[in-house]
């Protein structure tokens, strides 16, 4: 190799270093937010922020765009082989090769070693150049073949260095939000409990004793893109009521129980109306929960066809039961649901009663029209074939979020 001129790849310390700033930033950023700001904000849209701007997009070397160039330079007897007849102290004419490699993405981290497992012999003897990375030979013997022959060692010697420092900043990816999330529970947790406010987030619900369940409930299992910075308009912060996600899983369990319930016995329930199907998912909830310190109606019907559970006048769990008759139908049930919900971190369920034969395309149409909704945030994941989760916003506010199930039950005619 000849004329190491700037920083050689993988010689500028350990890509952990860059990690730590990125954590360090991360901390001191949600540090300095502001108490209500951290108590009202959207949390995940807050993480996702914070995680677009600190997502790293890792460098990448094209080792199949290779270009080739050559200058005149003088060489220090010193650097000749032993072979050569030349003077010490002088300098001659050669010929140097220079291989440039195309890189892309953030080549400045090419300069950082990874974090683990460091091979000394793994190359770096190439150097960082505009958007190629470089290394020059002198061409001594005019020997095509042995040039070849060192520039595929050298790179032959990089990949082991360059793949550990890829798989690094992978990890770091991958773990990114949930290191983010952390920080800001760990902070979010300080100021409630500085506020003596963490013991009334929850409304705890138990289990009735002496109560013949209807049905069994199993212990519930539990590329780049800009995101803005969230931004609260509330002022101030007050303790609300908030149903534990333990509880709300409970529940819908056994909303899907009963549901299949109804597709076992067909004939049963073919004749029955919205209400009358709601009614026998109101009679399987109320005497299978109770509130734990409140006074009150637990589960009780509102509307037409409402299934709601109250805590101190405020609704936290609210059940919309209908017949399918197409998406637009669909979509308005979910903004009539969404009009009742005025607390924060309140679950929901929109229970569907499909009287179609093929219920395979209302599954999908389900899947195809939820994501169209204004209020949408994101696909949570899938409980069973019929039972979508998903997150929704209330209107007007994309800090106050709604967990929504949306429960479907084939009754053919």
């Amino acid at each position: 190799m000849y004329n190491r001129r700037g920083q050689t790849i993988f010689h500028g310390g350990r890509i952990s270093e860059v990690f730590e700033k990125a954590y360090n930033s991360i901390k001191s950023t949600i540090e300095d937010e502001k108490e209500d700001y951290i108590l009202n904000v959207n949390e995940n849209d807050y993480v996702g922020h914070i995680e677009s701007k600190h997502r790293i997009i890792p460098p990448q070397i094209h080792f199949d765009q290779v270009s080739a160039d050559s200058y005149e330079a003088d060489i220090p007897a010193e650097s000749f082989p032993g072979d050569f007849h030349v003077y010490q102290g002088k300098s001659y004419k050669k010929e140097v090769i220079q291989y440039f490699i195309a890189v892309s993405g953030n080549i400045s981290l090419l300069k950082y070693g990874p974090a683990s497992t460091y091979y000394f012999g793994g190359g770096g003897d190439f150097e960082v150049k505009g958007d190629s990375i470089l290394v020059e030979f002198i061409n001594f013997r005019n020997n095509p073949e042995e040039l070849k022959q060192k520039f595929q060692s050298e790179v032959n010697g990089i990949h082991s260095n360059y793949n550990g420092l890829i798989a690094d900043i992978e990890n770091f990816n991958n773990s990114l939000k949930g290191q983010i999330r952390s920080i800001f529970d760990e902070r979010k947790n300080k100021i409630l409990s500085k506020k003596s406010l963490l013991s009334s987030l929850g409304v705890p619900l138990r289990k009735k004793e002496n109560v013949a369940a209807t049905f069994a409930v199993p212990k519930p299992e539990l590329r780049e893109k800009i995101v803005v910075k969230p931004v609260v308009y509330e002022k101030g912060f007050k303790p609300e009521p908030t149903l534990d996600e333990a509880t709300y899983r409970k529940i819908l369990k056994l909303i899907n129980d009963v549901g299949k319930n109804f597709e076992r016995m067909p004939s049963v329930y073919k004749d029955k109306g919205e209400e009358d199907l709601r009614d026998h998912i109101l009679m399987t909830l109320d005497p299978n929960f109770e509130l734990g310190s409140a006074s009150g109606e637990t589960f009780n019907k509102s509307g037409k066809t409402d299934i709601q559970l109250r805590y101190d006048s405020a609704v936290i769990f609210i059940a919309e039961c209908k017949f399918w008759s197409g998406e637009k139908n669909y979509l308005a049930t979910i903004d009539q649901l969404l009009a009742y919900l005025t607390w924060r971190d309140t679950k929901a369920s929109v229970v569907i009663f499909a009287r179609q034969k093929d219920i395979s395309a209302v599954l999908a149409k389900v899947d195809e029209s939820t994501v169209k909704h204004s209020n949408y945030l994101q696909f949570v994941g899938k409980s069973d074939e019929n039972w979508f989760n998903y997150r929704f916003h209330l209107n007007g506010d994309r800090g106050r979020e709604v967990m929504l199930a949306v429960q479907l039950f084939h009754l053919p005619v």
